[in-house]
């Protein structure tokens, strides 16, 4: 089954009506959790604690970067160990509720990416999600670069930062070359996907089947406790779910 992708002014309706009272009756901080729990989940798939513990997770200021502090919760709590690069705090008072949450499980947070990158095994890339209209302002252009060059995996969350949700990664400056190991898309697919060559999955665990109607999307078919699924490229650079045995732990 081919799996269709959700347009960035999609995305912010349908989240708008997942959280509508009436409608899809979540509240922000509902689907965060259950969105930085698809990441953890897509981690532990991708790169299980034997290839190496030390996650550094860079978050950006808003939902994207609270996915990634989210995550890192569930991680430590897996066994890996986790260090936050934060260069541009959010001010929603739940993202400093999940800042306190990581430093009561004494999660270190570091100023200084190039150390953070040498010092790791896997990087988890949660800065833009798919509301990310460029251009670039410091210090993310740095950042973004430093990522595209790393020695070690990355993990996007919804959408590689810097690439354009609609056409892809950048033609030029940081970002041009960035092109992650793994993807985790949140509810569905953004269309800059089909610029995208890596293992992919679909995370989120909280799309009705009326709201996935209204969008034309197509709910995944979670497997038990799974919170991801994972798809693959067809002949036809069509997403569609992978065998049922290639996503089990």
């Amino acid at each position: 089954m081919t799996i269709q992708a959700l347009s960035a002014k999609d995305a912010a309706s349908l989240d708008k009506d997942l959280m509508d009272v009436n409608v899809g009756g979540w509240s922000l901080d509902q689907l965060m959790e259950l969105a930085g729990l698809s990441v953890s989940q897509a981690v532990w798939r991708m790169h299980p604690l034997s290839q190496g513990k030390r996650v550094l997770v860079v978050c950006g200021p808003g939902n994207n970067g609270g996915d990634g502090l989210v995550a890192a919760r569930h991680l430590k709590h897996y066994g890996y160990e986790p260090t936050i690069y934060y260069p541009k705090e959010g001010k929603n008072e739940l993202y400093q509720r999940l800042k306190t949450q990581l430093q009561n499980l004494s999660v270190p947070f570091t100023d200084d990416l190039t150390s953070g990158l040498s010092q790791s095994d896997l990087l988890i890339d949660a800065i833009f999600g798919f509301s990310f209209g460029g251009p670039l302002r410091d210090p993310f252009g740095s950042i973004i670069s430093q990522i595209e060059n790393a020695k070690i995996p990355v993990l996007s969350v919804d959408a590689p930062s810097s690439w354009d949700i609609n056409s892809g990664p950048p033609s030029s400056g940081p970002g041009a070359k960035f092109m992650p190991q793994a993807l985790i898309s949140l509810t569905a697919p953004k269309p800059c996907v089909k610029y995208y060559q890596g293992r992919h999955f679909i995370g989120g665990r909280f799309l009705t089947t009326s709201i996935a109607e209204k969008y034309g999307l197509v709910c995944p078919d979670y497997q038990g406790i799974d919170q991801v699924v994972e798809v693959f490229k067809d002949g036809d650079g069509e997403f569609r779910y992978a065998p049922k045995e290639e996503s089990k732990y």
